[in-house]
């Protein structure tokens, strides 16, 4: 028994568990089961309740003492008594089973509808009578007061088959070309069909008439997919819920052609089959990847179940909380939801176990919700909302309503499904262009240094058990799309990357070492077997000397080992300080180009040339002991290049000398040595010019603002008063 708990609401697996293959012997399945331990707290509910193959349909007998499954290969109907939690009976057919229905409150009568036109009667000994349909089948219900079989298919006919009289009668015409679903309320009897253009129709058998169409594709405008009707429900005479292709399911009151509802499953997959449970006021709306149950009024989600395989159908036991499942897989699950009603009289002992079992699965689930991070709520211009009721905030982003959300992306980027289309037009064309001569690579399009990394670890992993047995990131179907999709591309020229580059290569450094390590462990053992060899063909002096300057080597190593790491310190440290240099240049370089940008009108002072053949001693004071130190060179024929040569190869010596022939720069303050100093004033003269610009321009921005927010006084009219 396997336990999950999704908003608070318990729901209990009693299918959990590996089964065991058909072929083995009871002695050697019961072995196979001690051995597990999962299989140890295993509960088998129902004895061998599995299918070889695959369950395509289940149903519960009206009388709730049978259930009736049927599946594939070889196709077949197994029938199980819930008195005894065993299989009673099975039977093969010689086609696939479409769906079916049982017409008497326990297995002595049945009708399958078959993949290749024909349609069995069974009665409680086996297979009564055969008959063919003139066109393919998909669904059909039972009329009882009339002892008629409707069946629909494709074609717009409803065929009718009347049991009583064993014959055909004469069919309904629809104005649909395909009919998909058909539906009986159990209170008046009136049969309803769900069509391929999204319409259901309501006959009524007793006037052979129909009597209304529901247009249900009208309603859901924003669907790309066509909402073809493709299942149908009713509550009760006046209730009833409409499964589409498009993933949505509608309920309707049939006094009105407005729906009371609308729920969307969100992953616009059809809706293969409905049910109620009138005791909660919840729904259950099946498709392929999950099974929801939510509540009729609210549309609110109470809880789910999603597949490790396709969902193929599904039946519910009436006033109780437990389901049966049909999968693309072996076994057939039942499922048990104490807050959707008791457990059946059959197996009561399920609420006092489930009192005692705790959770081991708790997973929260926020249906109808997106999540957005900071930017994408920037991006979208919805940043007034934080602090609001609308945003919900989670770890690093916010949960906002999926309607919302649809909304603000549809103003924001009004073109962005044409951009969408186009791209997927353009992989498509690019995935069936095909060069004829292909090579075959194992590297992947994107992240091909990241692969490498990954290939490697997995080829040379650590000595840690955990770090060997961890799958793969390549053979990983989750990341997948790293490194496929070009928009997960490793962005190196990013800040983020940058900052973070010292200690990645660092971690490669070291990964470089630790197997430069095991290259010289293997040398050293290699070394000491073939000493230990020598040592056994001659035992002398000599031998031992060597070992004994072999141990000495090891110290040295293990010494040349601790220096080796603190360079490899101080190298990570220097690169570390180096990128953030070059992050806060690149910073500096932005801004600067802003400032520029604003004043376009205005041409930049050229660079001044502070560079001068300081060994030469070619310099032009231009400045008086007040104004700011500034040298301007006599003679630029050689280049600034060369200058800045001859400045780093003139000896300091050489450099005072020149700078004591400036009257107030250089001045003597003892005899011993390193008895001068030198002070200047630094040019700033261009800064602050920039700063009074930048200044002037932010209050002329600052008055049109005010220009633009005050009000004129020539409206207003000064009245003379006269005071008495």
């Amino acid at each position: 028994m396997f336990v999950n708990e999704v908003n608070d609401v318990k729901i209990y697996n009693l299918s959990a568990g590996k089964s065991v293959p058909d072929w083995l012997t009871d002695r050697r399945k019961r072995s196979q089961l001690k051995k597990k331990a999962d299989s140890r707290r295993q509960i088998e509910l129902i004895q061998d309740f599995e299918m070889p193959g695959v369950c395509t349909s289940i149903r519960m007998s009206p009388d709730q003492q049978y259930i009736l499954a049927t599946g594939t290969y070889k196709p077949r109907v197994k029938c199980f008594e819930v008195s005894n939690l065993s299989i009673k009976f099975e039977r093969c057919f010689d086609s696939e089973v479409t769906t079916f229905e049982v017409i008497s409150d326990d297995y002595s009568k049945m009708v399958f509808l078959q993949c290749d036109r024909y349609v069995e009667i069974h009665a409680a000994h086996g297979r009564h009578y055969r008959l063919r349909i003139p066109r393919f089948g998909r669904d059909m219900k039972y009329h009882k007061p009339s002892c008629d079989m409707y069946i629909v298919g494709v074609g717009r006919d409803i065929y009718r088959l009347n049991l009583e009289r064993g014959q055909f009668l004469q069919p309904y015409e629809s104005d649909a070309s395909c009919l998909n679903a058909c539906e009986v309320n159990p209170e008046h009897q009136l049969l309803t069909v769900g069509s391929k253009e999204g319409t259901v129709e309501a006959w009524d058998p007793r006037m052979k008439q129909r009597c209304a169409t529901l247009d249900v594709a009208i309603k859901l405008p924003d669907v790309k997919v066509f909402p073809s009707v493709t299942a149908l429900k009713y509550r009760n005479g006046l209730q009833m819920a409409v499964g589409t292709g498009s993933g949505h399911v509608l309920l309707y009151d049939i006094r009105s052609r407005q729906p009371l509802l609308i729920k969307d499953h969100l992953n616009k997959v059809p809706i293969k089959r409905l049910a109620f449970n009138p005791a909660q006021n919840a729904v259950y709306s099946l498709d392929e990847a999950t099974l929801k149950l939510w509540d009729e009024q609210t549309g609110k989600q109470i809880a789910y179940v999603e597949s490790t395989s396709s969902f193929n159908d599904f039946c519910t036991i009436p006033d109780t909380g437990m389901f049966f499942l049909a999968q693309e897989d072996v076994k057939m699950l039942t499922y048990y939801v104490p807050a959707m009603g008791p457990a059946p009289r059959w197996c009561s002992f399920l609420d006092n176990l489930t009192e005692e079992i705790e959770s081991e699965v708790v997973e929260n689930v926020y249906d109808d919700y997106q999540f957005i991070t900071q930017k994408e709520l920037a991006e979208l211009g919805l940043e007034h909302l934080i602090g609001s009721n609308l945003l919900k905030g989670y770890m690093h982003g916010y949960f906002m309503d999926v309607r919302l959300y649809n909304k603000a992306k549809a103003v924001v980027e009004p073109f962005a499904f044409d951009r969408f289309r186009k791209e997927k037009v353009r992989q498509e064309i690019e995935s069936e262009r095909k060069s004829r001569l292909q090579i075959e690579s194992k590297l992947p399009k994107v992240n091909k240094e990241l692969a490498l990394k990954i290939m490697d670890e997995q080829a040379n992993p650590s000595n840690s058990a955990k770090q060997r047995n961890m799958p793969s990131l390549l053979q990983d179907t989750r990341f997948k799309a790293m490194f496929e999709n070009s928009d997960f591309a490793v962005n190196k020229e990013a800040e983020e990357y940058r900052l973070l580059a010292p200690v990645l290569n660092r971690l490669d450094k070291s990964k470089a070492k630790a197997i430069k390590q095991r290259i010289e462990v293997a040398r050293v053992s290699e070394l000491h077997a073939e000493e230990a060899q020598a040592h056994e063909d001659s035992d002398n002096d000599e031998d031992l000397f060597g070992f004994e300057k072999s141990d000495g080597d090891s110290e040295a190593s293990s010494g040349d080992e601790a220096s080796s790491d603190d360079e490899d310190r101080r190298e990570y440290v220097k690169e570390m300080k180096q990128a953030y240099k070059q992050v806060k240049r690149q910073r500096d370089d932005e801004e600067e180009a802003d400032q520029q940008a604003e004043n376009e009108d205005e041409e930049p002072d050229g660079p001044d040339d502070y560079a001068a053949p300081l060994a030469n001693g070619n310099y032009n004071n231009t400045s008086s002991s007040r104004a700011p130190f500034k040298l301007t060179p006599l003679d630029n024929s050689h280049g600034n290049s060369e200058a800045e040569q001859r400045i780093k190869q003139a000896s300091l010596q050489d450099r005072v000398r020149v700078m004591a022939s400036l009257e107030g720069q250089v001045t003597n303050v003892g005899r011993s040595l390193g008895n001068r100093q030198m002070t200047f004033e630094v040019n700033r003269e261009k800064k602050n010019q920039h700063m009074a610009k930048k200044r002037e321009a932010e209050l002329k921005k600052h008055r049109e603002e005010r220009r633009g927010i005050v009000r004129n006084i020539k409206s207003l009219r000064l009245k003379k008063v006269n005071f008495k």
